[in-house]
């Protein structure tokens, strides 16, 4: 795939959405917006390339905007640290089926880009491809298949594709459905491994479903997985059960610790956790919904930040990103570049659909700073 990446840059005007500045340490970069023929622009990732320039690969819905409408993936380039960007360039046309969506950027150890995305060709059989970049995103390989062994309807989310300190690649998934199968709507939680850099995936020995301490069945969705200082895993992953909820794994993501209830309390609604390069810190944004915050309940509002310096077993008061009661923030993908954070999510509304619109933020180093202080 031949992408175009020396991109007229234009600047987009900002007039929608207010931007909720502190002290100037909070900018938005970034706000696609629905319009005719494209009704819905969501989840993706950003990376930043060898020379600065920053790569943005998301969503965009042509046919409608559910999760089984037409939609392709669409690259842009900054060059400028996120003020102005270049028009749309198609790097992953739907090919036939439903759409492809659910972007993760991950810069692999041998310095390559890896692009992990969903391609939905049913509602029976929904699995993630992977791309390689050997020239900073200018040109893509062929897709591919990264669950070969069992068909089926399996979730990735955007900017969940980690890499560990021995190499292993791990995509956590929840699987929903198999051929002629029901669907399991609560999901199952697995996760697929590589040790080769991409060239080969497995599933991991463990799989399990979600439950309550006192037994009863919940859902699990939307896993996502960091890598601890003293080398266990830690899952975090969405439920309906008021939080969400842990996983611990001592063997690189072959088996798991049954999933409890954590402090991180939310909707049904996914989290993304991250470690701070610069401090170390873990950074988690999610709807906190623990009562400090004013929220409509069940709604996936606010969107906040907090910060864990005893690797996510406690963490720090959470500061609002966004508190729009009718706003609808959620599958942030979270990217360090520089002296700024960057948050790329969903951000819609009432008005527009929740999930219809992309937003990019820049959080300031000084101001995560302080927030590790207090």
């Amino acid at each position: 795939m031949n992408i175009r990446t020396n991109c007229l840059i234009t600047v987009l005007i900002l007039s929608v959405l207010p931007t909720l500045v502190l002290c100037g340490e909070i900018e938005t970069l970034l706000i696609i917006e629905p319009g005719k023929g494209n009704p819905r622009n969501s989840e993706g990732d950003i990376i930043e390339l060898k020379d600065g320039r920053l790569c943005l690969v998301y969503t965009r819905f042509t046919g409608g905007s559910g999760d089984h409408a037409a939609a392709d993936l669409a690259m842009r380039i900054s060059g400028d640290g996120g003020k102005s960007w270049c028009d749309d360039v198609i790097v992953v046309h739907r090919p036939g089926g439903l759409n492809v969506m659910s972007v993760s950027l991950l810069r692999l150890a041998n310095e390559q880009i890896a692009l992990f995305y969903l391609r939905k060709t049913s509602k029976e059989d929904c699995r993630p491809l992977m791309c390689i970049s050997a020239d900073e995103a200018a040109t893509w390989s062929e897709p591919t298949v990264c669950i070969t062994d069992k068909v089926g309807y399996y979730v990735l989310n955007n900017d969940r594709a980690v890499q560990l300190r021995s190499g292993r690649i791990i995509l956590p998934v929840a699987w929903h459905q198999g051929p002629g199968q029901p669907r399991d709507t609560a999901g199952v939680i697995m996760c697929y491994l590589s040790d080769d850099n991409g060239k080969t995936f497995r599933r991991s020995k463990d799989s399990f479903k979600g439950y309550t301490p006192n037994g009863r069945r919940i859902t699990v969705q939307e896993p996502g997985v960091i890598e601890l200082k003293d080398g266990r895993l830690m899952m975090f992953m969405r439920t309906n059960a008021a939080s969400q909820y842990i996983s611990y794994s001592q063997d690189d993501s072959e088996t798991w610790t049954k999933a409890q209830p954590s402090q991180l309390i939310s909707p049904l609604s996914p989290a993304s956790i991250k470690r701070i390069p610069w401090s170390g810190d873990l950074l988690c944004i999610w709807n906190d919904h623990s009562g400090i915050h004013n929220y409509p309940k069940g709604h996936r509002t606010p969107l906040c930040l907090a910060i864990s310096k005893d690797e996510g077993k406690t963490w720090s008061k959470s500061e609002i990103i966004e508190d729009n009661p009718d706003g609808w923030y959620c599958y942030t993908a979270i990217s360090f570049v520089k002296n700024q954070v960057l948050l790329s999510y969903c951000a819609g509304d009432k008005k527009i659909g929740g999930l219809n619109r992309l937003k990019i933020l820049a959080l300031s180093q000084n101001w995560l700073t302080s927030l590790s202080l207090e």
